[in-house]
């Protein structure tokens, strides 16, 4: 669903809290009583939160007695991320909580046990030390390896660049974020030694990013997912080192790197990150979309939603990856750029990956994309 259709089922007050009802609130109090809560952008991002919240919505749309009531905290603070939570526990059945800052949803779990959780990014850590995750029976928690994701966009950027300089732009180096810089960079280190290229991987000094160890990770981080301005700016220094192709795995961010890709006048395309944003890409006739490579949120949402109205739940910890069909890349002609060379390749790399052949690094995989071994 594209963001005209969430701003029209949206609307979002003017207080730090924004608040929105899906049009199925008015449902009948049997169905699920569904709340989602996003930090610090909203279920109309175009990207990450937009794809869960969508899941939501093909749920309602198959089961019309629920309702759905997204709450958003801006300022992205963990403290106010899960004080959200807390505070509306006792109005819903699910809460469906994204993005690495409800780590510690633990014990609000623990207190409120007939409540479900569902954990998008993250998986619930243990109060007394926080280094270890915990299995709890009314939260379902999903992470995904956005490193296969980042991998076949790096594939794609090193083999359709013109100039032979592309770079990934992110939004906070949480280890989701990392993991698609890292594979990124793995992908670009593919292409290279296996076709004999030389594309260079721009890194400005000033956006390196630090990830929650305090290790410096390079990259380009824009320090948040919903700073549109410092997005272009980050995008444009990138465009004047030469970076014909981006990689964008900024949530709202990097609506601001799409402004300065379609600012260039054809000469820069991007690549979409968790979600089909071909529609976001439009300029005229025209698009700066060369792929979107994603992270299928969305339909496993869904999934868990059905097995909550069903009572088959069962609370877990997963990681979701391509051998799921959970990672991927945009297939449909209409949607993307490549030629029917790269295609090819990556579907190739794509069985690699799904069979383990292909292993791309990640924030806490053991080792670096320096270290990423092309066989």
């Amino acid at each position: 669903m594209k963001k005209l259709l969430l701003i029209s089922m949206c609307m979002m007050s003017l207080s730090s809290l924004v608040f929105a009802a899906g049009s199925s609130e008015e449902a009948s109090s049997e169905g699920l009583k569904i709340t989602i809560v996003t930090t610090p952008s909203g279920v109309d991002d175009g990207s990450f939160n937009e794809e869960n919240y969508n899941g939501i919505l093909s749920f309602i749309e198959k089961n019309p007695e629920a309702s759905v009531k997204p709450l958003r905290e801006p300022s992205g603070d963990v403290a106010k991320a899960l004080k959200v939570a807390s505070d509306v526990v006792a109005e819903y059945d699910v809460e469906v909580c994204t993005g690495f800052q409800f780590a510690g949803i633990s014990q609000l779990a623990m207190d409120n046990p007939d409540t479900k959780f569902i954990l998008v990014d993250t998986f619930p850590t243990d109060p007394e030390n926080p280094a270890n995750s915990l299995v709890l029976d009314n939260v379902y928690a999903m992470q995904f390896a956005e490193q296969e994701s980042g991998f076949f966009a790096g594939v794609s950027a090193a083999l359709e660049t013109k100039t032979n300089k592309v770079a990934v732009v992110n939004g906070v180096a949480y280890p989701s974020n990392v993991n698609y810089q890292y594979g990124f960079e793995c992908g670009v280190k593919y292409v290279n030694e296996k076709f004999s290229k030389n594309v260079e991987l721009v890194e400005l000094a000033s956006q390196a990013g630090t990830d929650v160890t305090g290790a410096n990770v390079g990259g380009n981080y824009v320090g948040s997912f919903a700073d549109e301005a410092t997005g272009k700016i980050v995008g444009n220094q990138l465009i004047n080192e030469g970076c014909d192709i981006i990689f964008v795995a900024a949530g709202g961010s990097g609506n601001g790197v799409f402004t300065a890709a379609k600012e260039s006048k054809g000469s820069v395309k991007v690549i979409g990150c968790d979600v089909d944003q071909w529609a976001d890409g439009a300029v005229g006739d025209d698009n700066i979309i060369l792929t979107s490579v994603l992270k299928v949120m969305g339909i496993n949402v869904d999934r868990t939603l059905q097995k909550i109205k069903d009572g088959t739940f069962v609370g877990a910890n997963e990681v979701l990856r391509a051998d799921t069909d959970s990672t991927g890349y945009v297939r449909d002609s209409a949607h993307h750029q490549l030629q029917d060379s790269t295609m090819e390749i990556l579907d190739e790399v794509y069985q690699l990956v799904k069979s383990g052949s292909i292993v791309p690094a990640s924030n806490f995989g053991g080792f670096t994309p320096e270290e990423f071994q092309v066989n």
